[in-house]
């Protein structure tokens, strides 16, 4: 899957999402949308590191105490 393959799904999923609302104004997308997608790229990215927290904060560019820290507000650890 490309990067491009995983911005039109976010894209397409957004268009439905305003869609979806109607008449109502949208607020707070920004943070609806990383809520949603962070738990499940951390899920996957700690899967392939097979738990290594250090090379799992290497393959998302962030720093292993901010990582810890995701993990720990999503309940993975």
């Amino acid at each position: 899957m490309s990067k491009e393959h995983i911005q039109e799904v976010v894209k397409k999923s957004l268009e439905r999402y305003f869609r979806d609302l109607g008449e109502q104004e949208p607020s707070n997308v920004y943070e609806m949308v990383i809520a949603t997608v962070e738990k499940p790229l951390l899920e996957a990215v700690m899967m392939r590191a097979e738990g290594n927290q250090s090379h799992a904060a290497e393959m998302l560019g962030i720093n292993r105490n901010t990582l810890r820290k995701k993990l720990q507000q999503h309940d993975l650890l």
